[in-house]
């Protein structure tokens, strides 16, 4: 029987999602069910302004599938329904979420570890940190949407390269070719990542999430879309609290309090449906 599991908890407004299935952490369908819970617990929590995604112990971040499930999917119709299509689902509502995300990755990321990294914003590594996308030494190939998110950030001859050959990188390579944002000393990637994501937590939840829908869309929409979009979320934004408290914040010469904006429109909101 497959095991794994998630762990949630909220450290200064920072959501912690830690996968669980050691000693490598392999995704199971039982660690993408949980993982879908905990990231709608991040996305519904609004004293949740930033998530992080790191791996338990010292080996792995995620090394990739549980070899174990493939048996009673490898037979033609079974595997879109069994696996890919619930897994592909959990993916997206990662990099979808409105909020800014963090992945901390120490040791092995492999196969579905790093396409589960690769649907975050910001990727933190320690130096331990090895990446690939194995998956064609099995007959297969990474099918929960490695091949597109590593192109986009990497450009497409380079992951060619890593996909077809299976080839791994170190994470000095990693940040060199600009898969890794972040390099930081062993034993350090979640510090760093928390860090990061409180820092990111702190400014504005829909300026964020603007930024975060234009930047995602800029691959596949054209300019006069992408204009458009940034109009409908320009007409939010300066009519908000964040705004409000941001100009205030501004003209007082002091550091603005935007998680304060947020609970003065929660309260707002809660008196008007009242």
């Amino acid at each position: 029987m497959p095991l794994g599991t998630t762990t949630y908890r909220v450290e200064d407004g920072v959501a912690v999602i830690e996968l669980v299935n050691l000693p490598l952490n392999l995704v199971s369908l039982p660690l993408t069910a949980d993982l879908n819970e905990h990231l709608k617990a991040a996305a519904d929590d609004h004293q949740v302004h930033a998530i992080v995604l790191t791996g338990a112990g010292e080996k792995a971040f995620c090394a990739g599938s549980d070899i174990d499930e493939f048996d009673e999917f490898m037979q033609s119709g079974r595997v879109v329904p069994g696996k890919l299509r619930f897994q592909n689902e959990v993916f997206s509502r990662l990099e979808q979420l409105p909020k800014p995300t963090v992945a901390a990755l120490n040791g092995l990321a492999y196969g579905g570890g790093l396409e589960i990294a690769l649907c975050c914003d910001v990727i933190v590594a320690d130096e331990t940190a090895k990446l690939a996308l194995p998956e064609i030494r099995l007959g297969v190939f990474p099918s929960s949407g490695g091949p597109v998110r590593l192109s986009r950030r990497i450009g497409p001859g380079r992951a060619k390269r890593m996909i077809f050959t299976a080839e791994s990188v170190d994470a000095r390579q990693a940040e060199q070719m600009g898969l890794v944002d972040e390099l930081v000393p062993q034993g350090t990637a979640l510090v760093a990542a928390l860090r990061l994501a409180t820092e990111m937590g702190r400014g504005p939840a829909l300026g964020l999430a603007a930024a975060k829908d234009l930047i995602d869309r800029s691959h596949v929409d054209d300019w006069v879309t992408l204009r458009e979009v940034s109009f409908q979320w320009s007409d939010e934004a300066f009519s908000s609290f964040d705004c409000t408290e941001g100009v205030r914040a501004f003209r007082a010469k002091e550091e603005p309090n935007f998680r304060q904006a947020i609970q003065g429109s929660a309260t707002a909101s809660a008196e008007g449906a009242r």
